[in-house]
This record gives structure tokens, sequence and C-alpha cells, in this order.
């Protein structure tokens, strides 16, 4: 499937330039945002790890053996980008035991930068946000224009959609996903259930997206929309006075997307009646979602950049640094800037 077929229109119009992301690990680097005051005493490990080029399940993996656990005693708040330089919290249940001797884990790919104990395990989903720093190389564009860009993105935000990464390579995923949800079947394996599942909704939710992306109306509040703070879970309906609330100026209010589940859209209005009519157009994937007994839940449909700040290293490189809510994708602010190049066209530029 295409990248339009995934997520959707663009909202702030076509790319104002031309660059290469990840050319190196180095010019994609994340570091996780963890609110939790940590103890220093208990029976868990925390560990705050740099992994270069290296996914956090087998990060979880190395850690595990070279403690000499069981990998279901590592925890991680949640999975990071492979291609990329990452730095994370893991935690490791050692009741009664010292902590372990992890030179085995680190090479050029991991290192443990910090160790501390504390008395409960790391939740998946507990970090906050993360911060980014991408650097964009073989920058192909006119740098009044991108500064424009990024001046419009930084006040208005950019559409919430689920990243590419989310879906497979070339959809696969979401093609496994039909396939089991055409026969009313669930994946046996844990991890493997998980991730279809996730992408299922995932796909769901970007086509209401890109259905309000179209309307011009992923960014503010219709009547009967549900609306959510940008880092809270809950929602409340909106009514007349609600969609004139200056939150929703500010950035900090928002309307959302379903992340479908058992029952009927819970918006009401507009809103309703157009989720309802995605649920009809993919009844396979709708139903599918509510007999795995998942429930309905919500995703903002703005995503919100959050102390983006950019400066050009040279005249062909862009640095931007920013941070996000968990979960979003730092892809989806890039894509309403440039249009991406694969690596090997910095070796032969062409004319923007």
């Amino acid at each position: 499937m295409t990248e339009d077929q995934l997520l959707g229109p663009r909202a702030h119009g076509a790319p104002v330039a031309r660059a290469v992301l990840k050319a190196s690990a180095e010019d994609f680097q994340v570091d996780e945002v963890l609110d939790i005051p940590l103890s220093g005493s208990g029976e868990h490990l925390w560990l705050w790890v740099e992994k270069r080029e290296l996914n956090t399940e087998e990060a979880a993996r190395r850690l595990a053996r070279a403690a000499g656990v069981p990998l279901r005693t590592v925890s991680y708040a949640g999975l990071k980008d492979r291609q990329a330089l990452t730095r994370q919290w893991f935690s490791l249940h050692l009741p009664g035991k010292a902590d372990p001797v992890l030179d085995a884990a680190e090479d050029d790919q991991l290192r443990i930068l910090q160790r501390t104990r504390h008395g409960r395990k790391l939740q998946r989903g507990a970090h906050s946000a993360n911060g980014f720093t991408l650097r964009l190389t073989g920058l192909q564009g006119d740098h009044a224009a991108l500064d424009a860009r990024l001046q419009r993105i930084a006040a208005e935000g950019v559409p919430n959609y689920f990243g590419l990464q989310r879906f497979g390579f070339q959809g696969g995923n979401l093609h496994d996903a039909r396939s089991f949800a055409e026969r009313g079947e669930l994946p046996v394996p844990r991890n493997q259930r998980s991730r279809l599942l996730s992408t299922a909704r995932s796909y769901l939710f970007n086509r209401v997206l890109a259905e309000r992306v179209a309307a011009g109306t992923w960014d503010r509040a219709l009547v009967g929309d549900l609306l959510a703070f940008t880092d809270s879970r809950s929602f409340f309906m909106a009514g007349e006075a609600e969609c004139v609330d200056p939150r929703l100026a500010e950035l900090d209010l928002h309307p959302t997307g379903p992340l479908w589940g058992q029952g009927a859209s819970p918006a009401g209005g507009v809103a309703q009646g157009l989720e309802q009519a995605l649920a009809g157009a993919e009844p396979a994937l709708a139903a599918w979602l509510a007999n795995a007994g998942l429930e309905q839940e919500r995703r903002i449909l703005r995503l919100p950049i959050g102390r983006l700040t950019w400066h050009y290293p040279g005249l062909d490189v862009l640095q931007l640094e920013f941070v996000l809510p968990a979960g979003c994708f730092a892809t989806m602010m890039v894509r309403e800037l440039v249009e991406l190049l694969p690596a090997e066209s910095m070796d032969n530029p062409c004319v923007f």
C-alpha cells in the first residue's frame, strides 16, 4: 500500500524542501521523558540505556541474558526506533538479588548510562513524552520557506497520524490483520496479536483523521466531538461553548478520533456519523477489534509540537529539536515540512 493510503492528506500543503533523514543513526535521536522520582532502593533495578541501531526488544533480551533472568522480568515504557540513537529506561525485577554485572550486554550498540533501584517496575506507557533531535541532511530548498512552514507548524500543530512504521513494510502488518479479521481469528503468539490489533486500530484512526484533514476540521472542535487535553486519556463531549474554548487555539485541547473497540462510537453529531460510516466501510476490521474485547478509546487528532527550535549547521543541513507526547510519531512533523529522499540520493543531488 502507498503512503497516502496508509496515512492521508497533508494539512499544510506540499513539502517546501527535500532532504534525507537517518543518513546515520545520530541523525535521529530520541530521549525518553520519564517524570517518575526514583527512590534509590527496592527490588527493581532501573537502567538508563543508550541504544544505537538496536530496537527495544533486542535490548531487553540482551539485558535479560546478561543478568541471568527471564525476559519477562525486564520492563520498558515504550518501543523506540531501531534506526536511531535512543535513550530510554528499562527495569529488571531482582527480588533479594544484588545488582548483576551487565558488561556482557554492552558494546558499540548498547551502553548503560545510569543505574538505580526503585520499589516498582517500569510500566508500559509510563513515560510522559519523548524528546527528539533530528538532522535533515542533503537539504534542497529555500531556508525562508522552511522557516515559514516551521513557524506555522509550531503555531498550528500537525495531523496526529500513526506513522508508516506501524503498518510494516509496504503495509504488510495491515495485510496480515485483514487476513485474520476476515477469518474471524486471532494470532496465538501474544506479540503478534498485539501488533496486528494495534495495526488495525491505527489504520481506522488514520482513515477518520484523513477525512477530517480533507474537510479542514482536524484542528477544530465540532459539536459532538470528544475533546481531550494533550497529556490526558480522559475526554468530554463538545457542545457549542466547548467549540470556542480558548484552549483549542492554545494547542492544549484537541478533538479526538477513535481507537476502535466494542460498541458504537461514543462521539455525537457529525463526528459520530463519520466514525460509524468508517466502521461500516471496514466491517471486518471493526468487528475483529470488538470481538477481541478491546474497549473504545480515543486519540487526539492534532499533534502539538512542543518546544520546537531549529537551526542550520550547514547550508544543506537542518537540525530540529522538539518534544512530543508519548505514542506520537516525529515523522509526521517531518512529513509536513520536507519530501524525504533515500540516503543514496546525497551522492547525486537533484535540483529542487
